[in-house]
């Protein structure tokens, strides 16, 4: 039976973090994977170009039912802890916008960088190897069987990620181990990710898919300003992926276009400068034709300014910057970044990351009840959880 001092089940952006980080420490590493190639999902984000980490990395950026769990992490490995690794491979890097940090090269920068590493440490990476059984022996060791060998270690440690992009092959895996050995997990549920409309809704917009718009939207008492994204099955772009994680079913989502005007006071204001002005022209300066005949759709907009009462001008205005809707729901984990809620932070060491019921065993990265908002933060989650676990292990 080869045996190893730590096996680490996911080779993504948290399991090779880890795998460093012990490697570093001294520790002999082996890291398992299902998948036929490692940091799949480090290879699409970002649109290909991996948004590998955010400048402005706070533990607010985070939802957890225990919101002050990824603190310890998050302060001994930094945002710039890791632009730092970057910048000694000499990968050329770039702000896009919100602090959101991107590799000028294609996201199989950042992860052939990783897997340099590892290399150098003498980390062992075997792909195509599925675990079927995990047993613990002796309260010292634990035992894992493939379909072809065995595996046995002191310290295994669980970065399997969840239930998003399960055509990438991701399960609840790192869920069910979890299970096995007592611990709890909180309920899960997509993140990040598009709303689709109800029939109604989806009829009314009909024919605006690919049209973007800057806006403020809002649930409850969290809002986001970012651009909306018209789809075929309802709502996507940055702002609705940030909100959706705070989103419940039957929740109300507000939608402010224009949100540095207030059109209403914009429309009196031209009403009273210049009442020949015909209203459609008006809005033609801010919104694209199509998007004002779909929002307006039963209103007359081809008529002077001076002919509309304050109170038609505020309805329409209202149309665009007091939008409100119910989503029918998400396009659900095919389409997610992320997965909301995991295994449960008070079973687990914010220092450690190791199970408090079960020495050796540790979850990091997405498995656990920790996701980041939108814009590397979940990246830096994988780095700052993977580095601080790898220092753990024994």
């Amino acid at each position: 039976m080869p045996t190893n001092q730590v096996i680490i089940i996911g080779a993504g952006a948290a399991g090779l973090m880890c795998a460093i980080s012990a490697a570093e420490n001294g520790k002999t590493v082996l890291v398992l994977d299902h998948a036929n190639k490692a940091g799949k999902k480090i290879l699409i984000s970002g649109g290909g170009r991996c948004n590998f980490t955010n400048m402005y990395t706070e533990p607010s950026n985070y939802l957890s039912a225990n919101p002050h769990f990824c603190k310890s992490a998050l302060k001994r490995y930094t945002q710039w802890d890791f632009i730092a690794e970057v910048d000694k491979a000499g990968l050329p890097w770039h702000e896009k916008k919100l602090g959101q940090l991107f590799s000028d090269n294609k996201s199989e920068a950042i992860l052939n960088m990783l897997l340099d590493r590892c290399q150098q440490l003498g980390v062992s990476i075997e792909l195509d190897t599925s675990i079927q059984t995990i047993e613990k022996q002796d309260d010292e060791c634990f035992v894992l069987t493939s379909s072809a060998k065995h595996y046995q270690c002191r310290s295994l440690v669980i970065a399997t990620g969840a239930m998003s992009f399960p055509t990438m092959g991701a399960t609840d895996f790192g869920h069910r181990i979890a299970r096995q050995f007592g611990l709890k997990v909180t309920n899960t549920t997509p993140g990040l990710v598009p709303f689709t409309f109800d029939a109604k809704e989806k009829a009314r917009f009909d024919g605006l898919s690919g049209v973007s718009i800057d806006t403020e939207i809002t649930c409850g008492k969290q809002s986001f300003r970012e651009n909306i994204l018209f789809t075929h099955k309802g709502l996507s772009g940055p702002a609705v992926l940030q909100i959706s994680s705070y989103w419940q079913p039957g929740n109300n989502v507000t939608v402010r276009c224009l949100p540095d005007l207030d059109l209403y006071s914009d429309l009196k204001q031209q009403q009273s400068s210049s009442p020949n002005k015909h209203l459609i022209n008006i809005l033609k300066l801010h919104f694209p034709e199509r998007v004002i005949e779909k929002f307006c759709a039963e209103h007359d907009l081809n008529k002077p300014l001076q002919q509309y009462k304050h109170n038609e001008l505020e309805l329409i205005a209202d149309l665009f910057q007091k939008w409100t809707f119910i989503p029918s729901g998400t396009e659900g984990y095919k389409k997610a970044e992320v997965t909301l809620g995991g295994v449960d932070t008070d079973e687990i060491s914010s220092k450690t990351f190791e199970a408090k019921k079960v020495k050796g065993l540790f979850f990091i990265g997405e498995v656990l009840d920790v996701t980041g908002h939108l814009g590397g933060f979940n990246f830096q989650w994988a780095w700052a959880s993977g580095y601080c676990c790898g220092q753990a292990v024994i």
